[in-house]
């Protein structure tokens, strides 16, 4: 008999480290059925969705309480599509709130179905008491840090380290000169959801304004998700730059990125990408007032991004909240291209700490043989 596998995730991060999973599976077994909350990653592998992943995608605390009952019917309809499926597993990846809710209701109908989570809940960072209730339903957690697995292992909870996929090696030999035409690349990083394009957009348009009054030797690249692709063509069309592009294919990305010399991203696991490319960086975020004091007043860490919290120290710059404008990001980039050297240390300090968290094979490969395993048994 086919195995089944349904695939859970809640935004295209998800989606996207899913599938370097799921090709990796394929390679081990190939007569696999799969269902999914997925997006196009899942999609170009054949792998159906129950609904457009952007019906879930939320962001921020106010977000979810003002769409609390439609999240509450896609949970529940979530959980009966499992059910009728009813697979051998079910394999999470990423955003807790919506994924873990999922599964959890899905294991107290059906509790032979194994859940497999990929990407654990940043305990480490805000409510570690959740490790608690993981431990009711959760059979095993993939790591994608080294350290977090003291928070699972002092509740006896399966786990292993498999590293981050976006740590591997990896290298593009692909033509890019007709989107560079010639001019050094920045590369942009806006974020996937809505509510990130929404507000970090604009502040990425006046500072590439701002660039180019100053300098006519850059590229501005926005790095797209494939939902996000017409709109943020749209958007920039109505700016009139002629020095700006947007990618979104994944190997036009990853070789637009190696041969950048300089990213502005979003806070987030991109930026471990941008890290692993050797490229230097700033992070911005900005979310309302209420939101950030909420979590200001929930987070136990003083960093957004993960180089930084493991450093416990700032080695990429954070402009967050009121320092997220055009005119500190302009400040910061130029301080970066007019100081090769600041920027060459952080590329040195970022690789350093990849060294410490990275896998020593291939994260996708470890979490791929992990399923295997639970397949089989």
């Amino acid at each position: 008999m086919k195995k089944k596998i349904f695939i859970l995730t809640g935004e295209a991060s998800g989606d996207k480290l899913a599938s370097t999973v799921i090709s990796k599976l394929n390679q081990y077994n190939d007569r696999i059925d799969y269902l999914s909350v997925g997006g196009s990653n899942l999609s170009r592998l054949g792998i159906k969705s129950i609904f457009d992943l952007k019906e879930i995608t939320y962001i921020g605390f106010t977000s979810v309480i003002l769409n609390i009952f439609k999240i509450k019917k896609k949970i529940d309809l979530t959980v009966n599509e499992i059910v009728k499926f009813d697979p051998d597993i079910i394999f999470s990846v990423d955003s807790p709130d919506f994924t873990l809710r999922v599964s959890e209701k899905v294991k107290k109908i059906k509790s032979n179905i194994k859940i497999i989570h990929y990407v654990a809940p940043q305990v480490w960072i805000w409510r570690e008491n959740r490790v608690k209730k993981f431990k009711k339903f959760v059979d095993h957690f993939l790591l994608l840090f080294d350290f977090e697995k003291k928070f699972f292992d002092k509740e006896n909870i399966k786990n292993t380290f498999v590293g981050h996929p976006l740590l591997e090696k990896y290298d593009s030999k692909i033509d890019i000169s007709y989107i560079s035409k010639g001019k050094k690349i920045i590369s942009l990083f806006p974020g996937s959801r809505f509510s990130e394009l929404k507000t970090l957009f604009p502040i990425l348009i006046n500072f590439v304004k701002l660039m180019n009054k100053k300098f006519n030797e850059y590229t501005f690249v926005f790095h797209s998700t494939d939902e996000n692709k017409d709109l943020i063509q749209k958007m920039l069309h109505d700016f009139h730059l002629e020095n700006t592009e947007v990618v979104f294919d994944k190997d036009i990305k990853s070789a637009i990125l190696l041969n950048s010399i300089f990213a502005v991203a979003k806070s987030g696991t991109v930026s471990l990408e941008i890290c692993n490319a050797k490229v230097p960086s700033i992070i911005i975020y900005k979310i309302n007032f209420i939101n950030f004091m909420i979590m200001k007043f929930l987070v136990k860490v003083n960093f957004a991004n993960i180089i930084n919290i493991i450093n416990n120290k700032e080695i990429i710059p954070e402009l967050l909240q009121s320092e997220c404008n055009s005119k500190e990001i302009f400040k910061s980039v130029n301080y970066f291209l007019k100081n090769p050297n600041f920027a060459k240390k952080q590329v040195d300090d970022c690789s350093r700490t990849l060294e410490q968290i990275r896998s020593k094979t291939s994260s996708s490969e470890e979490a791929a043989k992990i399923l295997v395993e639970y397949l089989i048994t």
